[in-house]
């Protein structure tokens, strides 16, 4: 049997499981719950506190959450729709490149 035997599945580490993946290592836990309504960073999060892993501070790569980046972005829209019905094209095009950005922002911290 020696190569034909199966080898034990060595654990992904868990930054680098797809949110799937963190999703049903988190059903195992009793003490998390809400599982389906969590993103990929809060799943991890739970996680590593169930697990009494330490949070590593420098592995976030943001501060600012998707969340309040994309509450922005639409904030911006609605200046942007407000510049265009003025005509003020100018103040349109400013608002249009700060909204690219903070997509590109989103992007980056996915």
């Amino acid at each position: 049997m020696g190569k034909k035997e199966k080898k034990e599945k060595k654990e992904k580490p868990l930054d680098r499981m797809t949110a799937k993946e963190l999703r049903e290592t988190a059903l195992k836990i009793p003490e998390i719950t809400g599982v389906h309504g969590l993103n990929k960073a809060e799943l991890l999060a739970a996680i590593k506190k169930a697990r009494g892993i330490a949070d590593d501070v420098e592995t976030e790569k943001s501060s600012v959450s998707i969340r309040e980046t994309k509450a922005k972005i639409q904030a911006l829209k609605a200046q942007r729709a407000g510049a265009y019905e003025s005509e003020d094209k100018a103040k349109a095009k400013i608002l249009r490149r700060r909204i690219s950005r903070l997509k590109k922002k989103t992007r980056r911290a996915a």
